[in-house]
């Protein structure tokens, strides 16, 4: 089991550093978590249950180790810098120059947005995740999910120069 866990989480790390970077704000800070999150993975491979998804458990880990060093910088007062964060498609859409610039904003946007439902946006709008499997990686019931990302897309509309009409 542990060269197939190795290469699955190898396969999730692009998946793994958006989600991180959707939490911390920056791409140095979100590749240091992940790493982490990779460390631990590999420490407790044995904690890892076969038929469990590979990704859910990372995400979890992820934001663990997240909330972690969010209660330490709790104590210095650390500060998230918005022009550092980091969204991006891999290069896959955003090639002119009208889709980068609503793929800053949309970063901007969503840098403004509560933890909770920058979490969950990011979870379900970014990496795809069902509201069922985002709820099991935050320890969430499924209303909440909902809830929260109700709020993050009614949050954004307006930050991104959106009405209600033109949402699809």
């Amino acid at each position: 089991m542990t060269d197939v866990f190795r290469r699955d989480l190898v396969t999730l790390v692009p998946k793994l550093r958006r989600f991180a970077r959707s939490l911390v704000g920056n791409a140095q800070d979100a590749d240091d978590l992940v790493q982490a999150a990779c460390e631990k993975a590999l420490r407790n491979v044995d904690q890892f249950r076969l038929g469990t998804r590979m990704d859910s458990w990372m995400y979890r880990i992820v934001q663990n180790l997240w909330l972690d060093d969010k209660r330490r910088d709790r104590t210095r007062g650390t500060t998230i810098n918005h022009e550092d964060a980091y969204l991006s498609d891999e290069g896959k859409a955003a090639q002119l120059p009208e889709d980068r610039m609503m793929l800053a904003q949309v970063r901007t946007a969503m840098a403004t947005l509560p933890v909770g439902q920058r979490e969950v946006l990011a979870l379900i709008a970014i990496e795809g995740l069902s509201y069922r499997e985002t709820a099991e990686v935050l320890d969430l019931p499924v209303g909440t999910v909902m809830s929260r990302l109700s709020r993050a897309r009614e949050a954004l509309l307006p930050k991104l120069g959106l009405s209600e009409g033109r949402r699809q």
